[in-house]
């Protein structure tokens, strides 16, 4: 029986939504950054990568396209590898990584790339498109069907009783875990360049004070619901940034990795 087994990894670090240090990198540069370096790690040549499945959570604007195609190019893997975008929310990289598994396990592939990517700042904000994003149809077969998972938190607890303590108590240990993790050295991995990041673009993306989202309540359910597609619009504001003149922060031509 075959076995499907990490060989390699390398992730980029996490920078803060809209003020970050990638909030100007494009989705398709940020993830290619990764993989290159991960098929680096791995000693073979890109070639011998057989697909790239990435997983993303909203996969539109500079994600969207079969993001998981453009990332294999923009990691410099040769135009006969294979894309593929996975959508399951959170669990999005997750997914695409037990898909790569799968592709090794059962479709007779040899070597795969799993991983995922979001920006938030690229994606979430004034250009987010909301178009029709309610079918209410839908909404007629499924009251509740775009409750925000913060609600749906608050469902699954009442359901199965899970009190806060509890789950305070259980986060906790996850976090007394990576740390134990890091002092025992399983997070060490060899540091690679960072990738080209945009904090010296001429925009930021900061959020306001008072949310625009709102709720209604639903006949015959406790439970709040979108009140309308107007009201779904991402809460965000722009705020202009003086540009920066300093030549290595010139956003017209990428760098080079």
């Amino acid at each position: 029986m075959r076995e499907a087994v990490i060989v390699s990894t390398a992730r980029t670090p996490i920078g803060k939504a809209y003020r970050g240090g990638f909030n100007n990198t494009a989705s398709p540069t940020l993830a290619g950054h990764a993989v290159k370096a991960a098929v680096e790690r791995a000693g073979i040549e890109g070639d011998r990568v057989e697909d790239c499945i990435i997983g993303s959570a909203m996969p539109q604007g500079t994600q969207s396209l079969n993001v998981a195609r453009n990332v294999a190019l923009r990691a410099g893997l040769p135009v006969s590898v294979a894309g593929m975008t996975i959508d399951r929310q959170c669990s999005s990289g997750l997914m695409a990584v037990a898909t790569a598994a799968k592709q090794i396990l059962h479709d007779g592939m040899d070597v795969v790339v799993g991983g995922g990517v979001e920006s938030i700042s690229l994606v979430q904000n004034e250009h987010m498109n909301m178009h029709r994003i309610v079918d209410e149809e839908l909404v007629a077969m499924h009251k509740d069907i775009y409750m925000p998972m913060l609600q749906t938190a608050e469902v699954v607890a009442k359901r199965y009783n899970i009190a806060r303590d509890v789950m305070d108590e259980y986060g906790l240990q996850s976090q007394q875990r990576v740390a134990a993790a890091y002092e025992a050295g399983k997070y060490a991995m060899k540091s690679f360049r960072s990738p080209p990041h945009g904090s010296c673009g001429t925009k930021r993306l900061v959020r306001p004070r008072k949310p625009r989202l709102r709720w209604r309540q639903m006949k015959g359910s406790d439970l709040p619901r979108w009140r309308a597609c107007k009201d779904l619009r991402p809460s965000l504001r722009v705020e202009l940034l003086p540009r920066v003149t300093r030549p290595s922060c010139r956003m017209a031509r990428p760098r080079k990795w």
